[in-house]
């Protein structure tokens, strides 16, 4: 995926749908980050979205892990 790719999904994401939305390029698996201040995400709304530009996306598990542990 191209930057000015990204830059297109992301605004049709931010300015269409109402989201705050970023791709980390860096990563090799390009993650999106979709958030909504008017509610939750539509998945389904996003991914088809991202088929009619040409692209396959998936969910990912919302997972935050604590790598900090308390001392004792």
């Amino acid at each position: 995926m191209s930057t000015e790719d990204a830059s297109l999904l992301v605004r049709q994401l931010n300015h269409q749908m109402g989201y705050t939305a970023n791709f980390d390029l860096q990563d090799c698996d390009h993650i999106l980050r979709v958030v909504s201040s008017e509610g939750e995400v539509e998945p389904k709304t996003v991914i088809r979205m991202l088929e009619k530009q040409g692209f396959r996306a998936e969910i990912l598990p919302d997972v935050v892990e604590h790598p900090i542990e308390r001392m004792r």
